[in-house]
């Protein structure tokens, strides 16, 4: 355990009288306009046996105005929960601009959460299962508490820690801003402790209130379809080069630096950018790269297969894959690699990856599609370190004893108040499940909009500000 940890633990277990705000032992440093505070607290791994001595080490990089140091006891907390999941924070390097400008000047203070599993919070990979485990069963196990009803309990209890002492109510609660995953965690933190939230903004993320992903994975299909068809005619001398490159991943296998390969199936995996704004863009100018260099050597370059893999997450955040489906998993459904198999059911001829079945068309005019936000089984063969997660995640795949993450009753009777962007064309949370959720939550200010993809938020300041005056009433929900 790293100092900080010790010292954190210690202050979590009630055995030192220094308030965590107070203490002087952690790292500090300066960003534009304002202090960072890097905090560690020891939260159990299980919250239904706490007794059982396990824990969970996270992470939380504590933002404060620099002008407003000595008021950390007073102004309340903005904690803002990332995508995924599997996504660690970033680390800002000013408040200046972007969502974290508008939360300064509304007063916040702002903590960054590295979510269980992720970053420096008791990180999930290959190394970190094999240093604590022997069998694959422990590790199943393991993993199988790293869902957003965990991550909340984690957050609860980091609030009680921070707010302690506080007399004023208000103070004491939270502001949550989520994004994208982030906001599936809000959802389950308003059914949990809904007394403990002042208020919570969600972008990109309200979820869908299903107890499996299937129905999930039949919309988004559909979504997928209608951007490859986007793009494609945006760039329609894309359909030659795309099949081109797919003839040559086919033909020949490419070893990637790391161990991975590069199949024509993960080729087809660049489509996750089509979710994105500027998306479009990243994917062409590596379609042209790569079909440049088969046209000069017929050979991919270490640049563009560095280009490549340098979008392609999963090995770097490997619980986005493992635990992808699961976050859609109530009531014991296990998720059967829920992507994979409605692929194949429903969609097998518009997402073929297979060369020879692309050639019985007898089409060259037609053009193959890429894939978006899924995730599947042959991935653990492709990708260098989801290989050596295999048996982990074909484990969870099965696992069949998830417990709820929304009460629909509680979210029924909500008084907390909630405003939340739903983009009309976002392809990675369907716009027609969360329309439906965000109508089932008692007092939910939706703004609906084609303006922005998924990462609307970091990409302009007025999503923030317009979710502010949305609550406010300053202006009406549409």
């Amino acid at each position: 355990m790293r100092p900080q940890e010790m010292c954190a633990y210690m202050d979590n277990k009630g055995s030192s009288a220094i308030h965590e705000l107070d203490r002087t032992d952690i790292e500090t440093f300066s960003i534009s306009g304002a202090k960072a505070f890097e905090r560690f607290f020891v939260c159990p791994l299980d919250y239904s046996k706490p007794e059982d001595g396990r824990h969970a080490h996270i992470f939380v990089r504590h933002i404060v105005p620099q002008d407003k140091i000595d008021k950390m006891h007073e102004l309340p907390f903005l904690l803002y929960l990332q995508g995924g999941p599997g996504f660690e924070c970033d680390l800002p390097s000013s408040i200046r601009s972007g969502w974290y400008n508008t939360a300064i000047k509304e007063g916040y203070q702002i903590l960054l959460l590295d979510q269980r599993g992720t970053g420096l919070s008791s990180p999930i990979n290959s190394a970190s299962l094999d240093a604590q485990f022997t069998t694959t069963e422990e590790k199943i196990e393991y993993v199988t508490h790293f869902r957003a009803d965990n991550i909340v309990r984690d957050c609860e209890h980091i609030r009680k820690i921070l707010c302690e002492g506080r007399t004023n109510t208000a103070s004491s609660k939270l502001t949550l801003l989520g994004q994208s995953f982030g906001g599936f965690c809000i959802t389950t933190y308003l059914s949990l402790f809904p007394a403990s939230i002042s208020k919570a903004f969600i972008t990109g993320g309200i979820p869908p209130l299903v107890d499996g992903p299937d129905k999930v994975y039949i919309a988004t299909y559909k979504r997928m379809i209608s951007r490859n068809k986007q793009y494609y005619e945006k760039y329609p001398r894309d359909i030659d080069r795309v099949r081109m490159i797919m003839r040559h991943l086919n033909d020949i296998c490419v070893e990637l630096p790391d161990g991975g390969r590069l199949s024509p199936r993960r080729f087809q995996q660049l489509g996750l950018e089509f979710g994105f704004m500027g998306g479009f863009e990243n994917v062409h100018k590596l379609v042209l790269a790569a079909a440049s260099d088969l046209e000069a050597t017929n050979k991919l370059s270490t640049r563009t297969l560095g280009l490549i893999t340098g979008l392609q997450s999963f090995d770097r955040n490997p619980l986005y894959c493992i635990l992808h489906e699961a976050i859609y998993c109530q009531k014991g459904n296990p998720s059967l690699w829920s992507a994979h198999r409605i692929r194949e059911q429903c969609f097998s001829s518009e997402f073929e990856h297979d060369w020879s079945k692309i050639v019985a068309r007898n089409d060259e005019a037609l053009p193959i599609y890429f894939t978006g936000e899924t995730v599947y089984p042959w991935m653990l063969e492709d990708y260098a370190e989801l290989r050596r997660l295999k048996d982990v995640a074909q484990g969870l795949a099965e696992y069949t004893n998830w417990g709820q993450l929304y009460d629909k009753q509680v979210l029924a009777t909500n008084s907390v108040p909630v405003a939340g962007v739903s983009y009309y064309n976002d392809m990675f949370v369907e716009f027609g499940l969360s329309e439906k959720t965000a109508k089932s939550i008692k007092g939910f200010r939706q703004w609906v909009t084609n303006e922005y993809h998924h990462n609307g938020l970091a990409k302009d300041d007025r999503v923030m500000e317009y979710l502010l005056s949305l609550l406010r009433g300053d202006v009406i929900d549409l």
